[in-house]
């Protein structure tokens, strides 16, 4: 009789200790606990830490609500200026509600890469190329809202969308650098044409302040020939200034008492009609028909 009771004590032992290795699980704390018995979902989601379940009615399936970080592949597409372009994307999400996350979607993860990847090509068709290189804080925002409205009915939230990389082709590359290159000549051209402006107007503030000290400019011819000397040449140049020849030449004029020339009434000269002027012809047709009949004679 004891060896029965023994034999059954030990019987009950083992088949509790197997219920209890089929029952116990163990939920680590960045998970949660979905219990499903007999195919219906438990209301109670299990927590980190030992749980227990049914064996053989229950069944467990743990959820990540860790942050999940989603590279998007690359997409290609046209932008709105007829730009094409491809684009590359990372998403991160998390799961806020595990039961729905595992009842309303077959594979939530499946499902945020595939709304990712259709959303990003709608927000390249959206947008212009100029905004994809320099305007990405609204496109992220705009291609966050995108994902999230059917993400939140799968019990899942994205933390954030960034547009990682905006590749072009290489004609666009080309034209782009060319358009930069043509944009700073014109800054160039116009910082030099505002130099020569300010320049102009402090030498003619120093032309005025010469002319009223005519020994500034002699001064100032001067400091330019020992500029020039310094620089250990065998040529000299002596630069001479157009106003000290304009200084003299008045000078020259100022200083010459003009001769005045009398000035002689014209002649006039008594016109005589052009028939007073010239004899008539007959007569010298007869004077010399005369002197051929003298020599004749």
């Amino acid at each position: 009789m004891v060896e029965e009771l023994v034999a059954a004590g030990v019987t009950l032992a083992s088949v509790g200790a197997v219920y209890v290795m089929a029952a116990a699980r163990v939920v680590k704390q960045y998970e949660r606990g979905v219990v499903f018995r007999l195919g219906r979902l438990r209301s109670e989601v299990r927590g980190p830490g030992f749980t227990m379940i049914v064996p053989f009615v229950d069944k467990l399936r743990k959820v990540n609500m860790q942050i999940v970080t989603m590279p998007v592949p690359g997409q290609e597409g046209i932008t709105r200026d007829n730009v094409t372009v491809r684009v590359d994307a990372v998403v991160y999400f998390k799961v806020t509600s595990p039961a729905e996350a595992v009842v309303r979607v077959e594979d939530y993860r499946f499902a945020v890469a595939q709304m990712a990847q259709t959303s990003l090509r709608s927000i390249i068709g959206k947008s212009e190329l100029d905004d994809l290189l320099s305007n990405r804080e609204k496109l992220n925002q705009g291609l966050e809202l995108m994902i999230d409205s059917p993400a939140v009915e799968w019990g899942v939230t994205i933390d954030r969308v960034e547009i990682k990389d905006v590749s072009l082709p290489e004609t666009m590359k080309r034209s782009m650098a060319r358009q930069a290159e043509a944009d700073r000549e014109r800054r160039a051209r116009v910082i030099n044409a505002d130099a020569e402006l300010q320049a102009s107007k402090k030498l003619a503030e120093a032309a005025r302040e010469m002319s009223e000290q005519p020994a500034a400019l002699q001064l100032r011819l001067l400091q330019t020939v020992v500029a020039v000397a310094a620089e250990k040449n065998s040529t000299l140049v002596l630069p001479f200034p157009v106003e000290l020849l304009r200084f003299l030449e008045k000078a020259q004029q100022g200083g010459a008492v003009p001769q005045q020339v009398p000035q002689q009434a014209p002649r006039q000269v008594p016109q005589q009609p052009v028939q007073e002027q010239l004899p008539p012809l007959a007569p010298r047709l007869d004077s010399d028909a005369d002197r051929s009949n003298s020599r004749q004679d």
